[in-house]
């Protein structure tokens, strides 16, 4: 009762800001609702928001400044730690004005300013995109202080991946680029930057090192000195710890600033003056996936501000590890701003959902603009687990499973790491790896492809790629000959007749005969692990039944290739390189890992929850395939009335609803013709058991139409007759799985 009256009362605070015509008041109450639901959940202490368009602005403060030592109320002149928007307001902006005045070139060598530098071919182009190879950040396990110590070591890094190949946001890349600032100009970055960016924009209150502390946000407790049992809280100070220990300024961390100030700078960034307009245009080296300017984000899994509105690769923007974000969308004319001290005063809190969120809901407060449908490569993630795939664990331990080999890799579109780089990428890029050539399952390397594949040659890596879903389906011997080991990283679904098992399978027997090495780059099974559900395979087994499993098996791919190679005595030298912190009864998103289409059809997760039912009814009926809508979350047929087909399904406690829909499908089943149908949203995850929901859907439909529904198409993937039987009688088929369990027990790995 007092927390509702508490967000009541913060609402109601809310309501009394000015509220320009530009904007939909309803939205904006949204974001007020929004950013004190956050605050409420100890998401954030508070926060201060700056929206603007063409003008018309809407800003006000929320929460409180601090709660430690002392309770403090926002305000919104607050002063905030910046984190890493110091790389695109202080360090990016002062490189930009060296390269407008001629001192400093995009693609010319680091090592041209930077003689130390441990690598010859990272170019400054590299540094500024995220894109030099080198790691996340610097070590900071043994002791070392001082801004010249950490220049050192950071000069001697050495890139994990050859430079211009993937994407990973380091903060020693900006580090180096701070150097460069203060090598080139003679003057240390804080100088340059305040001189050339804060001064002739009017930013009266960013600096680094900020005065005014009783106005500046506090952050977490101090924590350098493991002995303290009481460390204080960081008040004007940066947080950032390898900041720290350079003294407060680097090129990656330690500006302070306010939402008034910068929006003085996106304002003058929206409208192309002041910077250069390369500045903000995408910058990111030939063949890589993750788009970058040289500075802002542009669409990569840090562009969660963006929503789901702004347009990819027009807007651009950046976060902050401590709780700041903004984006800007010079098309809208429109840009916004959210401070916040998220990490106040115990480091647990987190902006990661309302990024997202303000974003979507800032762009939908535009009034008169209507947005078209965005649709980024990679899904970003909004919150969950910090789950390693294994091509995350690889990089991990620096690739050192690989080392020395010359790997075959097979690999599709949904072959990515952590940051959304092809796993492709990853490998040729990597230290001591040697890729030879590329071996695509189903649909293609790049999951594109609703037909035979040929094989090809990759655009970007000139690899040969060898097809495996077209005049062959498992490697030939000859394409094997030069190879050490065949590498598997292709993400499943967890449903038996999903064909990329099938593959795994035919290339682990590849393997035995050709006595090479098989690696399996283990990935979460998305739907989890611990349900299992559906008939066992009866018969024999084909491509879509490749073994002797239930329809959703609850297995990962590395745990399917143990049972593999025992179960059908596979000769193979197998390792599995394992998931980390992941828990059986996770789902992709709780797992905390982006999702990807894995096929040309499967563009969601719940679709992928829906897949092991809906998928079984894909030969009688359309299930979505060549609609705009998402496949198999709608079905239908031209003979369905989709009103009573919906009243005759929504008595099912199955954690779904059911709505009618109509549909024309452009290919597939029912191809041209008006299907009446239902659209499927999964409400309750735990009470989803997808087979039982296919199989009772098709019940249904044989019972009102039993004439036109063709019961006996689901045979193929259902392969079990005693359940085809049941159905036809209008009978709950009953499914035995007991034995699959303690067959799978011995080959589980988590």
């Amino acid at each position: 009762m007092v927390k509702r009256l508490l967000l009541i009362l913060l609402l109601a605070g809310c309501a009394t800001a000015p509220r320009p015509e530009a904007f939909d008041s309803a939205k904006l109450d949204q974001i007020d609702g929004a950013i004190n639901q956050a605050i409420a959940a100890k998401k954030i202490p508070g926060g201060v928001l700056w929206i603007e368009r063409d003008g018309a602005v809407y800003h006000r403060a929320y929460g409180k400044r601090a709660i430690e030592p002392r309770i403090e109320t926002m305000t919104e002149d607050t002063i905030f730690d910046l984190a890493s928007i110091t790389k695109v307001v202080a360090t990016a902006p002062s490189i930009w004005i060296l390269i407008e005045r001629g001192k400093v070139s995009l693609d010319e060598p680091a090592k041209t300013y930077l003689p130390e530098i441990a690598d010859a071919t990272i170019t400054v182009r590299h540094l500024m995109t995220h894109t030099s190879g080198l790691r996340a950040s610097l070590d900071l396990h043994d002791a070392w202080s001082g801004y010249a110590e950490g220049v050192r070591r950071a000069l001697a890094e050495k890139p994990r991946n050859r430079p211009g190949v993937i994407f990973r946001y380091s903060d020693i890349n900006y580090i180096l680029l701070g150097e460069i600032v203060r090598r080139v100009s003679g003057e240390p970055l804080e100088e340059f930057a305040r001189k050339n960016i804060f001064e002739p924009l009017a930013m009266h209150d960013t600096r680094f090192w900020p005065n005014g502390s009783e106005r500046v946000a506090p952050t977490e407790h101090m924590h350098d000195d493991p002995l303290d049992p009481a460390p204080p809280v960081l008040r004007a100070v940066v947080h950032d710890p390898t900041a720290r220990r350079m003294g407060g300024v680097a090129g990656h961390a330690g500006l302070f600033s306010t939402a008034e100030d910068l929006a003085k700078f996106a304002r003058t960034v929206m409208r192309g003056e002041f910077f250069p307009r390369a500045m903000t245009e995408d910058a990111t080296p030939r063949g890589i996936a993750v788009r970058r300017c040289a500075g802002f984000d542009l669409d990569s899994q840090y562009s969660r501000p963006r929503g789901e509105h702004f347009p990819i690769g027009a807007s651009f923007g950046h976060t902050g590890w401590t709780g700041g974000f903004f984006w800007i969308d010079p098309v809208s004319h429109t840009f916004y701003i959210f401070l916040s001290n998220r990490v106040h005063p115990d480091g647990k809190g987190s902006v990661i959902a309302l990024q997202q969120q303000l974003g979507t809901l800032v762009a939908e407060s535009i009034k008169g603009l209507t947005w078209p449908p965005q649709h980024p490569r990679v899904d970003v993630v909004t919150g969950g687990a910090n789950t390693q795939n294994g091509v995350d664990a690889l990089e991990s331990d620096a690739y050192e499973e690989l080392r020395g080999m010359r790997i075959g890799l097979i690999t599709n579109q949904s072959g990515i790491d952590h940051a959304g780089n092809p796993t492709i990428d990853v490998l040729r890029s990597a230290s001591g790896v040697n890729v030879v050539a590329l071996f695509s399952p189903e649909h293609g390397i790049r999951g594109d492809v609703d037909a035979k594949v040929a094989d090809d040659v990759d655009p970007v890596s000139g690899l040969p790629i060898y097809s495996l879903y077209g005049d062959r389906r498992k490697p030939a011997r000859e394409q094997l000959a030069n190879l050490d080991a065949l590498v598997f990283d292709v993400q499943d679904i967890g449903t038996r007749f999903y064909t990329y098992i099938a593959t795994m399978g035919l290339a682990m027997e590849a393997a035995a005969d050709a006595k090479i090495k098989f690696i399996v780059l283990d990935r979460v099974n998305p739907i989890g692990g611990d349900a299992v559900e559906g008939p066992m395979l009866d018969g024999e087994t084909e491509f879509t039944a490749f073994h002797a499993l239930p329809i959703r098996h609850g297995m990962t791919v590395g745990e399917l290739a143990r049972m593999f190679k025992e179960e059908r005595a596979i000769d193979v030298d197998l390792s599995v390189v394992p998931l980390r912190e992941w828990m059986r009864t996770q789902w992709q998103d709780d797992a905390g890992l982006p999702w990807v289409n894995t096929s040309p059809n499967m563009r969601s997760l719940e679709a992928a929850a829906l897949y092991p039912g809906i998928g079984l009814l894909e030969r009688a009926i359309s299930v979505g395939r060549g609609t705009n809508d998402t496949p198999f979350t709608i079905i239908g047929a031209p003979y369905i009335d989709a009103l009573r087909l919906t009243r005759e399904l929504r008595g099912i406690r199955a954690g779904v609803s059911f709505s009618p829909v109509y549909f024309t499908p452009a290919s597939s089943v029912f191809a041209g013709k008006l299907c009446g149908g239902v659209r499927i949203a999964i409400t309750d995850r735990s009470l989803l058991h997808p087979v039982d929901l296919g199989v009772t859907i098709a019940t249904t439909l044989a019972r009102l139409y039993p004439a036109q529904f063709k019961l006996d198409e689901l045979q193929p993937l259902l392969r079990d007759r005693a359940t085809l039987d049941a159905v036809r009688k209008g009978e709950k088929p009953v499914w035995n799985v007991d034995e699959f369990l303690k067959r799978r027990e011995k080959f589980l790995l988590y």
